[in-house]
């Protein structure tokens, strides 16, 4: 069955629309207001600027691995229950470098890179440093890589001695637990 469209009399009028921008904004919407609203006779303030990065990822050539290989332990794998194969040292250095040249955390390092997780990188390199190799290593590093002096090596820099230092985060206060409001309510406490 066609269906009949109904008569012009019958049909709801047509409201008039308020004019669009080039997104497609009203023109009270807020993001249409930002501009040319409320900003005209504000100072234009400069926007912060992000450190000097590296435009690209960090590669370390044949070259350089030559000469950083000898510096990292090499560690006994088990004779009984040897588990999963670990990942190329290379691999994870270059995952390292790749954390520390983009200034992010070990969590957001891109898996489709190929260089491990970043939970990897960060265990391989708390080895490296509690061993005392690292310091050696990013000195290394620093003065091989052509990008070497612009990244951050002192962000995971560890202290001497310390073989308890955290990698990259300081340590965190422990948070009193409280019980929720509800639970206060009826006289239940927190076990532990």
């Amino acid at each position: 069955m066609a269906r009949v469209a109904a008569p012009a009399s019958l049909a709801a009028p047509a409201r008039p629309r308020a004019p669009r921008g080039p997104a497609g904004l009203g023109p009270l919407s807020p993001s249409a207001i930002g501009a040319p609203m409320l900003g005209s006779g504000l100072p234009r303030v400069p926007r912060p600027r992000r450190i000097d990065l590296p435009r690209t990822d960090p590669v370390i050539t044949d070259a350089v691995w030559d000469v950083v290989e000898p510096l990292i332990p090499q560690k006994a794998r088990r004779r009984r229950y040897p588990g999963r194969k670990p990942l190329d040292d290379r691999a994870v250095l270059t995952g390292i470098l790749v954390v520390l040249a983009r200034g992010i955390g070990f969590e957001r390092l891109p898996k489709e890179l190929g260089l491990g997780s970043g939970m990897t990188c960060w265990r391989r390199l708390r080895d490296w440093q509690q061993v005392g190799a690292w310091p050696r290593i990013a000195a290394e590093l620093a003065r091989a890589l052509p990008d070497g002096a612009r990244i951050d090596f002192t962000r995971v820099a560890a202290q001497p001695g310390d073989p308890e230092a955290p990698v990259t985060r300081r340590p965190a206060a422990a948070k009193a637990k409280v019980p929720s409001p509800v639970a206060a309510e009826f006289g239940m406490t927190l076990l532990r």
